[in-house]
């Protein structure tokens, strides 16, 4: 007899987590006056083998959020008959841009011009166009990548102007308080920076919100997420 493993048990309580989850967006969708339609669910794969991330997907999710190029090429090719889709939302380094770019739909952690000028000259290459968002730091934390708020505009309209990149929208990590007023103020300061994006030239498609996790869903809802993105909530503790 096979004994079950942490990954096993973690398999087993995918579909009921997922299924909660589904319900914490669509409550807090309702509360905010939205919806629920408009928000999506991302999982973040960080860390977790394929087989667990493949469960997942068979249980029904969609989008998947890749934190590490490194684990992006072993997932990717694991899950492709499956058809996620999938996003690249952990910090990208101009060396691992080759990389990534034949498996990811879009790029929400764009936080400079360089990098966003090599996916660009690798999409001309590959004759493909790609979505994109600014990542911003709406914390000011030392240790989250982004661009302070009030430079994001300036870097979004650079990216915009480049002929194989789609800047979607914005995404960041909210603070990292247990004081819902102080997370809330950040959501609400990328749904500014969006807001302020969009009436410029080349960023009227740019309305996406990527903000919001497992402990912290229900306030980037209330301020307008697009995207949420949750791991722990679906997969257990790392």
């Amino acid at each position: 007899m096979t004994t079950p493993t942490a990954d096993d048990a973690r398999i087993a309580a995918v579909p009921a987590r997922l299924a909660a989850v589904r319900a914490r967006i669509a409550d807090a969708a309702r509360d905010a006056g939205r919806d629920p339609a408009d928000v999506a669910l991302l999982l973040a794969a960080k860390t977790l083998p394929d087989a667990v991330v493949r469960a997942a997907v068979e249980a029904g999710a969609t989008l998947l959020g890749e934190n590490r190029v490194q684990e992006l090429v072993s997932h990717a090719p694991a899950l492709a008959d499956l058809s996620p889709t999938v996003h690249l939302i952990g910090h990208l380094q101009s060396n691992k841009v080759a990389a990534a770019l034949p498996w990811v739909a879009c790029v929400q952690s764009v936080d400079s011009l360089d990098v966003a000028e090599r996916l660009s000259r690798r999409c001309a290459d590959a004759g493909r166009e790609l979505d994109v968002m600014v990542q911003v730091n709406v914390s000011g934390e030392p240790t989250k990548w982004g661009m302070a708020p009030d430079e994001a505009p300036g870097l979004a309209a650079g990216v915009a102007a480049l002929a194989h990149l789609h800047v979607v929208g914005f995404m960041t990590v909210g603070a990292n308080s247990p004081d819902a007023a102080e997370v809330r103020a950040g959501y609400a300061r990328l749904r500014a920076v969006r807001d302020d994006a969009v009436g410029s030239a080349g960023l009227q498609g740019a309305t996406g919100l990527s903000m919001g996790m497992s402990r912290d869903l229900e306030l980037a809802i209330s301020e307008g997420a697009t995207i949420v993105r949750v791991g722990t909530a679906v997969f257990g503790p790392r």
